[in-house]
């Protein structure tokens, strides 16, 4: 095992930058998530810690080893793709084994870190079967299986539940997470699904654009996000968003859309008029007497919770109550937010305030 340093790294394709100066320590052990929207940079981040792209500038660690230019096969990396990229006409043992047959290593001992990875991943009785006679989660495991055989520094696993169903990819999810808390290899993730990045990580990467937006545990990123990008991008069902001014004379409101006001815990010193964004979480609301007035517009029941779209003051809002309301559209209702709770970004910059 070893950590993983990523420091300034930049990546260029001719004169289109798509990195910008990364820095991310990955520390011996650790399950790290690289998550953000399709083409923020995460996947080639990690294809450059595996040595599949060359590095424009800065530095990649692999333990004490720079590895900037040392060939993919040197750097002790496991990686696990998307399309699991397994030989059609080779069986379940044949395609765990060909990384070591590759090496030259000795039959007794591929036959035992077969066996080994096999008994870890429930393969043992998939061994003499070829990939199509797999479904989709054996074939993922047969591929993380060729990964564990090689007894890796760091597994780098590149979107390697995106091609399966729903519920399977919930299933592979907690397998994932297992397998790591057993064999507590350094674990480098690459993901668009949130829900992925929260469920599995010691630690988030949020990126964007090609840049790093915020790093933290799953429920820092949660709790106390960064900018407006990262209180967006973490959570499901989304953050609300909402436009207007603070109001800092005496009591502490924000001053939202169409005059609602809403509570604030504190105000920033000097807000006093300042525009600014007023974030709240759907599961963060009340029904009050003393809320601020929304106009259902659709009423989603999940089972465990409701769901509700309404207007306030013009603008949409999704809340959600884990209590059975017998909501119906076109009703009014009073929403207020748990202050402390709240979430204050600056109305130009989207920092938080």
């Amino acid at each position: 095992m070893a950590s993983v340093g990523i420091r300034d790294v930049r990546k260029a394709f001719g004169t289109t930058a798509v990195i910008h100066g990364v820095n991310v320590t990955i520390n011996d052990g650790e399950f790290v998530v690289l998550v953000g929207p399709s083409g923020c940079g995460k996947s080639t981040l990690l294809r450059m810690i595996a040595g599949l792209e060359n590095i424009t500038g800065g530095e990649i660690r692999i333990g004490e080893r720079v590895v900037n230019n040392v060939p993919p096969k040197e750097r002790d990396v496991a990686m696990v793709f998307q399309n699991y990229a397994l030989y059609p006409h080779m069986t379940v043992a044949d395609n765990m084994a060909f990384s070591l047959k590759l090496r030259g290593a000795p039959k007794s001992e591929i036959d035992q870190r077969v066996k080994r990875a096999a008994d870890i991943l429930g393969l043992g009785a998939l061994l003499a079967r070829y990939p199509r006679q797999l479904s989709g989660g054996q074939r993922q495991r047969v591929a993380m299986g060729r990964a564990i055989v090689r007894d890796p520094q760091v597994f780098l696993f590149d979107e390697p539940l995106s091609n399966l169903d729903a519920k399977l990819r919930v299933q592979m999810r907690t397998e994932i997470k297992e397998l790591h808390q057993r064999l507590k290899t350094t674990t480098v993730y690459v993901t668009h699904d949130q829900i992925e990045a929260m469920t599995m990580a010691d630690k988030i990467v949020v990126m964007h654009e090609g840049i790093v937006e915020q790093i933290g545990a799953p429920l820092e990123l949660y709790d106390t996000p960064h900018n407006l990008f990262v209180a967006g991008f973490i959570g499901s069902p989304a953050m609300n968003f909402l436009t207007g001014h603070v109001r800092a004379n005496g009591k502490a409101e924000f001053e939202g859309p169409g005059g609602a006001r809403l509570p604030l815990a504190t105000a920033p010193a000097s807000s006093d008029g300042k525009p600014a964004i007023y974030g709240v979480r759907p599961e963060h609301f009340t029904i009050a007497d003393d809320g601020a007035e929304a106009t259902i517009q659709v009423v989603e029941p999940t089972g465990s919770e409701t769901q509700i779209v309404a207007k306030v003051g013009g603008q949409d809002i999704v809340a959600a109550f884990r209590e059975r309301h017998q909501f119906k559209p076109g009703e009014k209702i009073r929403l207020k937010p748990d202050p402390r709770l709240v979430h204050l970004f600056d109305g130009t910059t989207g920092q938080r305030l």
